[in-house]
């Protein structure tokens, strides 16, 4: 039976995540503390306690879920839980990277801090925004986008499963492609509350900014296979993790092919490590006949021991 971890990305923080298996396990603990030192900031007390509105900056969201993912990750694989392959939603690349050994937790957090920092100082807040079309195909949706922007910037950004594209840029220009994609057929369009508009050419100054930060760091080459957001593709070097992360910046994440890729090599167990279930409720649209499981608290750590062990 083949095991694929996965790790979320922004949209599934909460005050409290991380609190439960710190108390309970102390490799989580320490995942936690070698995450504030890296920081010399206590994303530990963020992510215990921290308040809605903290929580939601790109800069704290980035770090607070790598780390608790980690910790998590740090609990299963004490157990001797290991994946078979890993992949991550947009932020969640991260984790999966961490998870497979390319990087280390300080190193990895430090660099989502700061890529963070860029992506919500790449577009001022108001100007950008994006949106969710439920019932439409990626043809319609790219043609929405296209007839919306006007000299503006709209573009699919998340092709997360059959029926669910996330688009994102100038906030008229998806105001109108969430209009036309309503007269399009699709059976909902509703503009989601994040920061900044994640996935679109609006991040290119992002990209640029984070791909220093990149190249100073050192890859190791990965302990078992991830699937890149960007491509969709199967990586093992160090060299495609720092490519594929460059690249995702501003590039949509490919996450329908990622999980189809997963599928194809055989995984039939899909675990999701970090706080909520939103990336399961994405595999389960396009599979119902694979084991699902996910790890953000003691009771869903013991119901994954009992399953795998």
């Amino acid at each position: 039976m083949k095991v694929a971890f996965i790790f979320p990305g922004q949209g599934s923080q909460y005050s409290g995540m991380g609190r439960e298996v710190a108390e309970n396990f102390p490799v989580a603990q320490a995942a936690f503390d070698e995450a504030d030192a890296a920081l010399n900031f206590p994303i530990s007390r963020l992510c215990f306690d921290g308040l809605e509105e903290d929580l939601k900056l790109t800069e704290n969201t980035q770090p607070a879920i790598l780390t608790v993912s980690t910790a998590l990750f740090r609990v299963l694989g004490e157990k001797g839980i290991r994946p078979d392959f890993v992949a991550g939603h947009s932020l969640g690349e991260y984790s999966a990277l961490v998870a497979a050994g390319a990087l280390t937790l300080a190193e990895a957090v430090a660099l989502v801090r700061r890529r963070g920092e860029y992506m919500q100082e790449a577009v001022p807040v108001g100007v950008g925004v994006m949106a969710a079309l439920f019932g439409l195909d990626l043809a319609t949706a790219q043609s929405v986008c296209e007839r919306a922007a006007q000299g503006q910037v709209v573009a699919p950004a998340n092709l997360n499963s059959p029926g669910q594209i996330v688009i994102a840029g100038n906030r008229e220009a998806v105001q109108r492609a969430a209009k036309l994609a309503e007269q399009a057929g699709a059976k909902r369009a509703i503009l989601l509350q994040v920061s900044a508009p994640f996935h679109c050419a609006l991040m290119r100054s992002a990209e640029e900014r984070l791909s220093s930060d990149l190249d100073r760091c050192v890859f190791s080459d990965l302990r078992c296979p991830l699937v890149t957001n960007v491509d969709a593709q199967l990586i093992r070097t160090g060299a495609e993790a720092r490519s594929a992360l460059k690249r995702q910046v501003s590039r949509p994440v490919r996450w329908q092919e990622t999980i189809q890729r997963l599928l194809d090599e055989g995984v039939r167990t899909f675990v999701e490590v970090g706080p909520g279930k939103v990336l399961l409720g994405l595999v389960r649209s396009m599979s119902k006949s694979v084991t699902m499981l996910n790890v953000e608290d003691e009771k869903s750590v013991e119901n994954v021991f009992h399953a795998l062990l």
